[in-house]
């Protein structure tokens, strides 16, 4: 067996020996050593060009203000619950509809007393998609009628400039839908629906195709078109990326250093965020997509529907994202709740990168050598993910992490032709051929890249019970040296060849 030092392929070539060199931009191999991202860098302004119309859902509490963003996407996005104030941050999703693209955007209840003291937070993200807003939709109870908030948020809403629909949500029969009526006396648009019945969504779409103009083209239109061939230009558009990380590690801070607002409210309160949201920024002229999830918590503390509903969503982040970037806060043990979250990183093969949080506080006390040492003992399967330090409060160290996230998407979607695969295995087999097996020689016939996101190497072999762990994780290691992946998952899956399948070619050059 190899002690990991090779020469493969012709080349001179050192296999790593389970760390990362994080240097700027590029990757390097190492000798074993990590020199971890510590250099300041200044964000992007974080601002994109509007090129779509947005669309504010607005109302009291309960009114169906998410049940109605959910219908009208199709999917459930916005966490919707019978307890008032389920929503806190403005939750946006694209939609295009007859050739245009409409951003809607759901909001917290108007009027909302929050039990975690944050009506302050959740007002001010209702007043910003209000000024962004070309549309209103101002969603109100059919069965209830109009209340005193009602009255509350209609006055509001006489300030602005833009047009606004009365839906009236829970008219789930006609009879109920005729008790709307009342709400005429705001002097709007009333379009009767049921979010729950999925009643009336023809007549309010119409309504929105009325009130909002033909827009000119759109911004993206204008950018030169990619390149279908191409998988590297492909990976650089819209990368979702993933934050993730136990409570209060500071992703939402992050978040908002990203984007250069208050996108999402940011509080030291545990369990602020708790819907997975999905916030689009720029840097260096590329658009991303970046995920702030609910703080993790365990299986066994998850107790209310609100708390079941937050866990659920950041798990599907994960399957959801292109590179996940999972946060420690360097102030903090790794606990159950990180391996957990790991795990799940883990089994859904994601590019991920671990961000140790909050550094500023523990640059002078620590060097960030020790900090990555517990890292890798902590996740010793994860030896390749690259490591960076950040401080999400000014933004150190943020725009060295977003293109290392995206260098890592880059390298989930490259492919290597099955000539190369071929000749880099032969290699790693003649410089340290498999044990024998029961006397029988194990053999590799051929190998073949099959899939992107993650890379999925097939080798096919005469019987893969031959090959030990041990020398599976060999052949990986040379397969993470030698070719363009090899800070990501990479899947490498041995299967009998078929008995009537003639190609040999690793064989045969073995033999020659």
């Amino acid at each position: 067996m190899s002690d990991g030092r090779n020469k493969i392929s012709g080349e001179e070539n050192q296999m790593s020996d389970g760390k990362n060199k994080i240097s700027g931009e590029e990757n390097q191999k190492s000798d074993g050593k990590n020199k971890i991202s510590g250099e300041e860098n200044q964000m992007s302004d974080g601002k994109n060009k509007m090129s779509y119309h947005q669309i504010a859902i607005v109302g009291r509490p309960n009114v169906g203000k998410s049940s109605l963003f959910n219908w009208l996407i199709g999917d459930r996005i916005a966490i919707v619950d019978s307890v008032a104030g389920a929503t806190r941050d403005r939750i946006t999703y694209r939609l295009e509809y007859e050739g245009q693209t409409l951003e809607l955007v759901d909001t917290g209840g108007i009027g909302i007393v929050d039990r975690d003291d944050l009506s302050e937070h959740i007002d001010h993200q209702i007043q910003i998609a209000l000024e962004s807003a070309a549309m209103v939709l101002f969603v109100t109870d059919a069965r209830d009628g109009v209340a005193p908030l009602d009255e509350v948020v209609a006055q509001r809403l006489r300030a602005l400039s833009v047009p606004v629909v009365c839906v009236a949500n829970k008219a789930d029969t006609e009879n109920e839908a005729k008790l709307a009526t009342d709400f005429y006396q705001f002097g709007w648009e009333l379009i009767t629906v049921s979010a729950l019945q999925k009643r009336g969504r023809s007549a309010l779409m119409n309504a929105i195709e009325k009130n909002i103009p033909a827009f000119a083209e759109q911004v993206n239109n204008a950018s030169d078109p990619p390149h279908s061939q191409d998988s590297a230009v492909k990976a650089e558009r819209e990368m979702r990326i993933a934050i993730v990380g136990r409570r209060n590690v500071g992703k939402s801070t992050f978040i908002n250093t990203l984007t250069n607002e208050e996108r999402v409210i940011a509080s030291p309160i545990p369990g602020t965020t708790r819907d997975s949201i999905d916030v689009r920024f720029e840097m260096d002229g590329k658009t991303f997509i970046a995920v702030d999830t609910p703080g993790f918590r365990k299986r066994k503390s998850v107790k209310a529907d609100l708390d079941f509903y937050s866990v659920t969503r950041a798990e599907r982040s994960i399957r959801m994202a292109d590179v996940v970037l999972m946060f420690f806060d360097c102030s903090q043990q790794i606990g159950k709740v990180d391996k957990q979250l790991v795990g799940y990183i883990e089994r859904y093969n994601k590019p991920c990168i671990f961000v140790v949080n909050k550094w500023d506080l523990m640059a002078e006390q620590m060097p960030t050598e020790r900090w990555a040492d517990y890292l890798r003992e902590t996740f010793a399967t994860l030896w390749y993910v690259p490591i960076i330090f950040v401080t999400g409060l000014t933004g150190k160290n943020s725009k060295r992490l977003i293109n290392h996230a995206r260098m890592l998407y880059r390298q989930s979607c490259s492919r290597t032709s099955t000539a190369k695969l071929n000749k880099l295995i032969t290699a790693a087999l003649e410089y340290s051929p498999p044990p024998l097996y029961y006397h029988r020689k194990p053999k590799i016939y051929y190998a073949t890249q099959t899939e992107v996101q993650p890379p999925e190497i097939v080798l096919f072999c005469n019987n893969p019970d031959m090959f030990a762990a041990d020398y599976r994780r060999y052949l990986l290691g040379v397969l993470r040296d030698e070719l363009d992946f090899g800070e990501v998952p990479i899947r490498l899956i041995f299967k009998k060849r078929d008995s009537g399948d003639p190609d040999n070619a690793i064989d045969t050059q073995r033999k020659t």
